[in-house]
């Protein structure tokens, strides 16, 4: 059955503040998202089990207020390159009329020069319409559930060292 088509224009506020250091880009939030008002709230998505592990505090458990308490004290921004679309369901692969994010726009003022785009979509969208962040730009493995093809251990281990490198290249231009 298909799932139905819904516009999507972005329901939530980035999260950011000016001492991030690394900005993570989702793609469109999908249906369970938007229903409950926050990012990555599919359970079957693993973006906040990573995330636990890389902040160092279970985030599955906690508030949404305790999500981005705990983001920002790592120095991590979220938020999505489509900021509106037309999308069916949450399938990523059927988005179509694409408004995207000024990255530029977004991360004015703050310590961010790298850039990890969750999933295809949220790469290819950010360097498309961010041509001048193309070089700052970092593909990451999806942590949605349509990329079973990667246990969450290799997930781990890819997204740990990319955020390692984006906020310790941030601290060697600052010396």
């Amino acid at each position: 059955m298909k799932a139905q088509v819904r516009v999507v224009t972005h329901p939530f506020s980035p999260i950011i503040d000016l001492d991030c250091k690394v900005l993570i880009l989702g793609s469109v939030p999908s249906v369970k998202s938007v229903e409950q008002g926050f990012y990555y709230m599919n359970p079957r998505n693993r973006f906040w089990r990573v995330m636990s592990q890389i902040v160092g505090q279970d985030l599955t458990k906690i508030d949404n207020a305790g999500k981005t308490k705990a983001l920002l004290g790592a120095g991590i921004a979220l938020y999505d390159s489509v900021y509106s679309c037309e999308i069916e369901g949450s399938k990523d692969s059927s988005v179509k009329v694409v408004a995207a994010t000024d990255i530029s726009q977004l991360v004015q003022g703050s310590k961010i020069k790298a850039v990890l785009c969750n999933g295809r979509l949220s790469y290819e969208t950010a360097k498309k319409y961010n041509p001048d962040w193309t070089n700052r730009l970092v593909s990451m493995p999806s942590t949605s559930p349509a990329n079973a093809a990667m246990n969450e251990q290799k997930l781990l281990e890819i997204w740990q060292r990319e955020i390692k490198k984006a906020t310790e290249n941030i601290d060697d231009k600052a010396d």
